[in-house]
């Protein structure tokens, strides 16, 4: 099956991954207008009124940049929803995506055919992201046109399970859009993506080192000096099993090898003065690719070069 349109002719088969407090506006543009997509969680806009702001924002400059460059226009654009049931702001924000024709909406923890349905209705797309086979074949059930496999060492909330079990599991029946998350920081790591069965890759901790994203100093200059040694597993944080960077559970006062279980049935946060959207920082196993804090068209280009050096070494060529 070949890609639905709104994914074909990126510059380089790559999604950024949609950062809790960190995706922005300037990040995403950035993102779109290098030739990737570019998203953010819908719960990222503050207070909930703003989020048709960045909507408005988004479209009419990425409108713009296309006008303006016609033999290469940005990319489209992406909105993550927790359709979890703690996210009281579904209704309005999915109402918004609607409004704006949000070409690109990307679900998490759940699956639900009436946002499935809702974005079909003007010609959007829906990615689910999953971390194993059997929350696959239901996202599929219940109306997402592909999937995002998050596999062991992805940042935030992931599964544990290998990318070439999870990719091939789920090639074994699904032939769709089907990206591919977890520590892919190099342009040679999206080749590997492909060459395993995935459409795009999906790539998050690269982004938090550049200068759009809305992330502390501190953190940026964390995911530069870390490797993949400093990623710790917990669901302590937020109830939900996630990689986060050993510094910043330390800072919190808290020992990384003796961390409680979390709650999932609360998505509690861990308690005490540590809360993990302010104080302990998420990332992927791929931080040691990360060289520097860049502009975010800076990071996308070296990963364009990267993966075109893969290819020729391969003897695939040019795209």
């Amino acid at each position: 099956m070949s890609l639905p349109p709104v994914l074909r002719n990126l510059r380089l088969p790559v999604i950024g991954a949609p950062l809790f407090i960190i995706s922005n506006p300037e990040l995403v543009i950035a993102q779109c207008q290098s030739g990737i997509v570019g998203s953010f969680p819908a719960l990222n806009a503050r207070p909930a009124p703003v989020l048709e702001d960045w909507l408005i924002r988004i479209t009419e400059t990425l409108a713009a940049y296309g006008e303006a460059h016609p033999a290469a226009p940005a990319a489209p654009f992406a909105v993550n929803q927790i359709v979890h049931k703690s996210n009281d702001r579904l209704q309005h924000d999915l109402a918004l995506c609607v409004k704006y024709k949000v070409p690109i909406v990307i679900t998490s923890l759940g699956a639900r055919p009436e946002v499935n349905e809702a974005v079909h209705s003007y010609g959007g797309i829906v990615l689910h992201d999953i971390i194993n086979v059997a929350f696959a074949r239901k996202a599929l059930e219940k109306g997402a046109d592909g999937l995002i496999a998050v596999a062991a060492g992805a940042g935030g909330h992931a599964g544990t399970m290998s990318p070439f079990a999870l990719i091939a599991e789920i090639r074994a029946f699904f032939d769709g859009p089907l990206i591919l998350s977890g520590a892919i920081a190099t342009g040679g790591a999206i080749l590997a993506a492909q060459a395993m069965g995935a459409d795009l890759a999906y790539i998050g901790s690269p982004f938090i080192a550049t200068d759009e994203a809305n992330a502390p100093a501190g953190y940026k200059q964390c995911i530069v000096e870390s490797t993949a040694a400093d990623i710790v597993y917990s669901n302590l944080f937020t109830g939900v099993h996630g990689n986060y960077l050993r510094a910043s559970i330390q800072a919190a006062g808290l020992d990384p090898e003796a961390l409680p279980e979390g709650d999932v049935s609360t998505m509690n946060f861990g308690g005490g003065a540590a809360k993990a959207w302010r104080d302990i920082w998420g990332a992927g196993q791929g931080v040691g690719s990360v060289e520097a804090v860049v502009p975010a068209a800076a990071r996308v280009e070296k990963l364009r070069l990267e993966y075109l050096a893969a290819r020729d070494r391969l003897g695939l060529g040019g795209v």
